[in-house]
């Protein structure tokens, strides 16, 4: 099933997207449920609540499907071979001298207070940075709580899947030689339009779009993942108790905007739009603050 996080007016609610993807159809839900997003449907553990009369799409807003994690969103760097080779060749990538592909998973992370909806704007500040990039990523969510997970038993950890642009300050990536200042700049972690339960998707084989402009920059295969997403839960749950709503970003694929000669970054007025198949579309414009 689809499950969007919306609002009607002042008030959030959760609810199921119909499959044309025309309407939303809210859960049952108390206000203080609705305000975790997903994560209210999540702690229910299977047992959903009835659904009400539905909206169309058109009369909501979307949000994020979880629009306050509750902690950082965990994020896989250089986890697709063609990506790990052009970002080894950036300048940017602290971790080149070991290699161009890495032997083992590299895991940062963002802060909750980079998520933002489909349509909302990524604000950008010439004063902070000059070399802002886009990144088309898969995220998981994890339903079921855990410690040493093993690769085997991943899966039983996984709820469903939804959309993020990983959007990157490369300077300041590459200043700090450190990944977190340039990854959770404010409104720096579109996520949506939706997220999708385990079951929609064959997430050994779903195809990932990015789109600049209306023209193509990255389009690849989670096939092409280096480290699977098995291998990635039971890394980041080796020494980490995974909660339930947790949020996890697998990597992009080659085509983001430092890969090319000379680097194409975004400006004032781009729309970044990812596609994954499976799941849906996410869109947002680039908007340049000064404050």
């Amino acid at each position: 099933m689809r499950v969007a996080t919306f609002s009607i007016g002042s008030e959030r609610r959760v609810g199921l997207v119909d499959p044309g993807g025309v309407s939303i159809a809210p859960f049952d839900l108390s206000a203080d449920e609705a305000t975790e997003g997903v994560v209210a449907l999540i702690r229910r553990d299977g047992s959903l609540p009835a659904t009400l009369s539905p909206y169309p799409l058109d009369r909501i807003s979307l949000e994020a499907p979880i629009p306050s994690p509750r902690r950082n969103i965990f994020c896989v760097g250089k986890n697709y071979h063609d990506h790990a080779h052009e970002f080894s060749q950036s300048g940017f990538d602290s971790s080149a001298a070991a290699g161009a592909v890495p032997k083992h998973p590299i895991i940062f992370s963002k802060v909750p207070e980079t998520v933002i909806a489909n349509a909302a704007k990524v604000l950008i500040d010439p004063r902070v940075s000059t070399a802002i990039d886009y990144e088309a990523e898969l995220a998981l969510i994890i339903g079921k709580p855990g410690r040493g997970i093993r690769p085997e038993d991943a899966f039983q950890h996984v709820w469903g899947y939804t959309i993020v642009n990983d959007v990157t300050a490369r300077d300041l990536q590459g200043r700090h030689s450190q990944w977190l200042v340039g990854k959770s700049q404010d409104t720096f972690c579109p996520m949506g339009p939706w997220a999708v339960t385990k079951d929609e998707i064959d997430i050994s084989d779903t195809a990932i779009r990015c789109f600049v402009n209306g023209d193509i920059r990255q389009s690849s295969n989670t096939s092409r993942l280096i480290f699977d997403i098995a291998s990635i839960i039971a890394t980041i749950s080796a020494g980490v108790t995974l909660r339930a709503g947790d949020i996890i970003a697998t990597g992009t694929p080659a085509g983001v905007g430092v890969g090319f000669d000379p680097p194409r970054y975004l400006k004032d007025g781009d729309v970044v739009r990812v596609e994954i198949d499976g799941i849906g579309a996410l869109e947002n414009q680039v908007e340049e603050v000064r404050a």
